[in-house]
């Protein structure tokens, strides 16, 4: 018989006597790291690729009309904020369908979500913190398009002073509305991401349905060539008849478009070259397609929340 033997080595173990942070601290530092990871800050330079697309896509449409606006004798014809915003809101959807997946699939598919969850973390906390990561940047990126498209206006206007005098009022605007597309652009792909392990899955998802829903709501408001073809409401029978200002809804895209439209108290320069699916939205009361903006973003937000609070680790 051989007896056992052991020592005990003394490593300077001492326990932690600083602050402790707890919850607030650790949805913090899930907010900073979902805000790198859609970024790509700290990875390799392929990761830094869309971002950099998503950050070109959302300035290059203000460069480009501040450029026209000053080279150019357009006067009105420009397309200033209400237009700007008709402009980027599909291609920033587009984006966020391929970035926004990265900010939990990952995390499903490498089952790291429980180590998440060591720290005085509830699954809806790491929902919410990886939503307001996402809408973090998305906020940005349709703010500062503003910001420069209104300085660049400004800059090109004959009388600076005259020109802010005269539009003030586009910032509260621009503002509204930029948030109202941020929320729905974040909440959207987000939610389709919270059901599969697989980033490209849910971004041919989100944007199937923004091209399914597109092509559908366009066949059925699109004016008949007998009644003079085009989205002219004059002498316009559209494919589906009367129904068509119901089917018009269902274009995913333009969504936060028609909500934006109004903010911008229905601005003439946008209408000038509007699709027939926003013409016949035009027809509902302005309640309506309020209340299904408010339908598609509250319902994939719940939906992402409930599927949080109901997984499995």
């Amino acid at each position: 018989m051989t007896e056992r033997s052991g020592e005990v080595f003394d490593l300077g173990y001492q326990h932690y006597e600083g602050p402790r942070e707890g919850r607030m601290r650790a949805r913090k530092a899930l907010w900073v790291n979902g805000v790198r990871t859609a970024l790509g800050l700290g990875r390799s330079s392929r990761a830094k690729i869309l971002p950099t697309l998503l950050f070109v896509a959302a300035i290059g449409p203000a460069i480009i009309l501040i450029l026209i606006a000053s080279v150019a004798d357009v006067g009105d014809q420009v397309p200033e904020f209400a237009g700007y915003y008709q402009i980027v809101s599909i291609t920033l959807l587009l984006f966020a369908a391929i970035i926004a997946p990265e900010l939990l699939c990952p995390d499903r598919r490498d089952r790291v979500l429980d180590l998440y969850l060591v720290r005085p973390l509830t699954p809806v906390d790491y929902a919410g913190a990886r939503w307001l990561s996402f809408f973090s940047i998305a906020l940005a990126l349709v703010y500062s398009g503003q910001i420069v498209l209104l300085i660049g206006l400004t800059l090109a206007a004959n009388d600076p002073l005259e020109y802010l005098r005269a539009n003030w009022l586009q910032v509260p605007r621009f503002l509204g509305a930029g948030a109202v597309l941020a929320i729905f652009i974040t909440t959207l792909p987000l939610a389709v991401a919270a059901f599969t392990t697989r980033r490209a899955y849910a971004a041919a998802m989100v944007i199937g349905l923004f091209v399914i829903s597109a092509a559908t709501a366009g066949g059925l408001t699109e004016c008949r060539e007998a009644h003079g073809g085009g989205s002219n409401p004059q002498g316009c029978e559209r494919q589906a008849g009367d129904a068509a200002k119901w089917f018009a809804l269902i274009d995913i895209g333009q969504v936060p478009s028609h909500v934006n439209r109004m903010i911008f108290a229905d601005d003439a320069q946008a209408r000038a070259a509007e699709p027939s699916v926003v013409t016949a939205v035009r027809e509902l009361h302005s309640t309506v397609p309020v209340g299904w903006y408010i339908l598609m973003t509250a319902v994939p937000g719940l939906l992402l929340l409930w599927r949080y609070r109901s997984i499995r680790l």
